[in-house]
């Protein structure tokens, strides 16, 4: 298994840029940058059906006994977070540090010990040595045996990515991206955030590695892709999509269950594409406003007491034989 660090472990980075705007980028970044953020989920798999919704305080208790069967037949079950931009300085969160803490803290009261813990992209806001380090730090908090990661954006400003390698890559390949098996099932971290313009782009490279890995799984195999921009147009307008993400999409149309999951829009979003089902995660910084409502994906400052209502984190469960994952989505709040 690779691409993955104990929950224990720790290391630095680096990063310089020009004069920063209010939100802590230069304006050069900000307008290559701004508002690509993502979230936190949990995902279960029942009967076959994909769950996708926001979770009340009432639900606390019947997520906890789903875990524990879970956890008693053998069933998968893991988290996603995302986009906790930790280092973001501004109106919308005040205090990113505080919300990403609440988010490690209802990871671990979920009544269940998740298998794997996956972060998809944007840790950091600036990718700073510091900012690596904390987000890191913070990440052994989780009550699991493993975290995984995939680059945000905002974790390769100025340096191609090198920082969050130093940090985050150990036991990958190329940019970033690695595969392992867990429960019956394949899964594919993705690295779409190097080499853009404006949308995401995985490149030849890494098409290819996706072409080797799965040449020899069965088409039964429940397949499950994490990537950190979407692998779908959600809103090519804002950089919503990734360029060169068909050739993937093209080589998985052969499984039967496919599921991609991804950050960085700052907001719940489900698509099916035959075999493909698309999650997009909410996140645990702030919101983003919905594809088109506005000029730019800009953060959105909304009502203190609101705020907690557009984070959250996802878990996603599954069960072998099932065809598809579950997947539940909770707020902070």
């Amino acid at each position: 298994m690779t691409g993955y660090y104990d929950s224990h472990d720790s290391a630095p980075a680096d990063d310089t840029e020009q004069p920063a705007t209010e939100h802590g980028m230069s304006r050069r970044q900000l307008m290559r940058h701004a508002g690509w953020f993502g979230g936190a989920v949990v995902l279960t798999m029942a009967s076959g059906e994909v769950i996708s919704h926001i979770a009340d305080s009432r639900e606390t208790h019947s997520m906890a006994a789903a875990g524990a069967t879970a956890a008693a037949n053998g069933s998968l079950r893991f988290v996603q977070v995302s986009d906790s931009h930790i280092g973001f300085h501004g109106p919308a969160n005040t205090d990113v540090v505080g919300s990403f803490t609440e988010a490690i803290n209802q990871v671990n009261s979920l009544g269940f010990r998740p298998d794997f813990v996956m972060h998809s992209g944007d840790l950091t806001h600036l990718s700073t040595a510091g900012q690596f380090d904390q987000v890191k730090q913070m990440l052994t908090g989780m009550q699991t045996d493993r975290v995984f990661t995939v680059p945000g954006e905002h974790d390769s400003i100025g340096d191609a990515g090198r920082a969050y390698r130093k940090t985050f890559g150990m036991g990958t390949l190329g940019d970033g991206w690695y595969s392992f098996d867990t429960h019956g099932v394949h899964f594919i971290a993705l690295v779409n955030t190097l080499s853009l313009e404006k949308l995401g782009h995985l490149g030849n490279a890494q098409i290819d590695f996706v072409r080797k890995d799965i040449a020899g799984l069965s088409s039964d195999t429940p397949i499950v892709v994490f990537s950190h921009i979407p692998l779908f147009a959600m809103y090519p307008k804002w950089g919503w999509s990734t360029d060169d993400a068909l050739k993937v999409i093209a080589l998985l149309r052969r499984f039967s269950s496919v599921t991609c999951l991804n950050g960085h829009v700052h907001q719940l979003f489900t698509k099916t594409d035959g075999n493909i089902t698309f999650h997009s995660a909410t996140t645990t910084a702030y919101p983003l406003p919905k594809p088109g409502r506005g000029p730019a994906p800009t953060p959105q400052v909304v009502p203190a007491r609101q705020l907690k209502d557009a984070l959250g984190i996802r878990t996603v469960g599954y069960r072998q034989g099932d065809r598809e994952l579950a997947i539940k989505d909770q707020r902070l709040a």
